[in-house]
């Protein structure tokens, strides 16, 4: 199965122009051959601590352009969007997945960026994501989750791509790289990991969105420009790397008493 990251820049708490300079790239992902297409973390508005401008209900701009785009060419559409949940006492900052037919599924990020202050304008989440997306096991995080590697960890075994679409700062260029190689290897899954480029009135982005295979190389990578990364990505090499070097059924946990 073929997918896209699409590494984007953004229009800073305007999700309708945003949107509307995304669609031609969605559009080639999909006349390219991909069946799930990435998008960033708040892609249509930036990653803003001010949810009271740009938090949508349920069914807001954002969510259907999402939606609108996987009908309109047959595709699986993914990002985040901060959303409004009547049963959540603040925002969250919510990944969204739709089917071309129609299939929505969501997950909220677990750990806010409390160094940044997100924790203290969105609530966290407390459930994982895996859905099967044309064979394909696909988890999905957002961000700064992908530096708890033990909770890829425990999805590793139901676990052939994780996707993690971001807004990770170009001050931390080392650690995201290194990071989404890492989960790949030490899960023996594919990694997409999807970053934005540009700036917003505080920090700059340099994208470096990879696609990394199950034994950490890299499929696709791009750089400090807009661009579509596209890479074939195929559960038969997950459970081929799996079977050849042991190295999850070998996983112990220990405990340490002094």
């Amino acid at each position: 199965m073929k997918v896209a990251a699409i590494q984007h820049d953004i229009v800073w708490e305007d999700a309708q122009a945003t949107c509307r300079h995304l669609e031609p790239m969605i559009a080639g992902a999909a006349a390219s051959g991909a069946r799930l297409v990435v998008m960033t973390e708040m892609f249509s508005t930036g990653f803003t601590l001010a949810p009271e401008r740009v938090a949508e209900a349920g069914d807001g701009y954002s969510t259907c352009f999402l939606q609108e785009q996987a009908a309109r060419h047959g595709v699986w559409t993914c990002a985040s969007v901060p959303i409004i949940d009547p049963a959540k006492s603040r925002p969250v900052n919510r990944l969204l997945l739709f089917g071309p037919d129609g299939t929505a599924h969501h997950y909220d990020k677990i750990h806010p960026f409390s160094y940044g202050g997100e924790d203290e304008h969105y609530e966290a989440g407390t459930s994982f994501l895996t859905v099967d997306i044309e064979g394909l096991r696909t988890t999905f995080f957002v961000c700064y989750d992908l530096r708890f590697g033990d909770e890829f960890w425990q999805l590793a075994p139901i676990t052939d791509c994780y996707v993690v679409p971001a807004s990770w700062p170009d001050a931390r260029r080392l650690p995201w790289q290194t990071l989404l190689q890492a989960r790949a290897i030490e899960n023996q899954a594919y990694v997409v990991g999807v970053n934005r480029v540009g700036s917003d009135p505080t920090l700059s982005y340099a994208g470096d969105s990879r696609i990394v295979d199950p034994l950490g190389e890299l499929l696709a990578t791009g750089a400090r420009a807009e661009t579509v990364l596209i890479a074939n990505v195929d559960p038969a090499v997950v459970s081929a790397a799996r079977s050849r070097f042991r190295f999850g059924q070998d996983r112990r946990t220990s405990s340490y008493s002094p």
